[in-house]
């Protein structure tokens, strides 16, 4: 399974980069803003810190001329840039077209299989269930994304399946599970995927246990 991290801020993704697990960013208007800087600097700084894997950038237009206009605009920003294209008829219009030129997309607020479906056969390059906002409203976001991950495997649809607002490191092990193409999960939960009191305990067993020893390397 692939790794994105869900986030604009420089520092986070540099971390991530120096882990060796990164392999793209999802970012969207709101996480442009929390930079502090213009949007369009930090977008720049992202796509120049990563210019080999995928940096998803989000139109804010609803109207299909609208999207088409600002996602060409976008994409000139570099070679890696994705398109956020949200889940509409207009945006499903878009998706086509953009696919004829050659630009990729990602197509977000998805939630149900069927919309996935739908942005399948339209041509997207990557759709974004959002099992996190699904869990918010009393329904299963595991579920929904179980049934689109067999959907797309019965169909043998091409689009890569991105699991967005993930919550929790459970999450990202359910998707996991499921076979997910893609987790894009923000910096805090890359975080806590490392931890383990059963690793802290051991480390420190072993450190005094070396000292006891009087072991060292140089």
């Amino acid at each position: 399974m692939k790794i994105f991290v869900d986030t604009a801020q420089i520092e986070e993704i540099r971390k991530v980069k120096e882990w060796g697990i990164l392999d793209g960013v999802t970012t969207n208007p709101t996480l442009l803003s929390k930079t502090g800087k213009p949007w369009k600097e930090a977008a720049l700084e992202i796509l120049k810190e990563i210019p080999d894997k995928p940096v998803s950038l989000e139109v804010i237009a609803t109207d299909f001329e609208g999207m088409l206009k600002e996602a060409r605009e976008l994409a000139k920003m570099g070679d890696n840039v994705v398109i956020k294209i949200p889940f509409t008829n207009e945006g499903v219009k878009a998706v086509q077209a953009l696919k004829a030129e050659g630009i990729k997309t990602n197509v977000t607020l998805v939630f149900s299989p069927l919309q996935a479906l739908i942005a399948g056969k339209a041509g997207a390059t990557y759709v974004s269930p959002f099992i996190g906002r699904v869990d918010d409203i009393a329904h299963g976001g595991i579920e929904v994304l179980e049934e689109i991950v067999q959907i797309y495997t019965i169909y043998d649809i091409e689009t890569e399946i991105i699991a967005a607002s993930i919550r929790h490191v459970d999450h990202v092990k359910q998707c996991a599970l499921l076979g997910v193409d893609i987790a894009t999960i923000p910096f805090k939960v890359i975080e806590q995927m490392f931890k383990h009191p059963l690793t802290d305990i051991g480390l420190k067993k072993f450190l005094e246990d070396a000292k006891k020893a009087n072991i060292t390397i140089l």
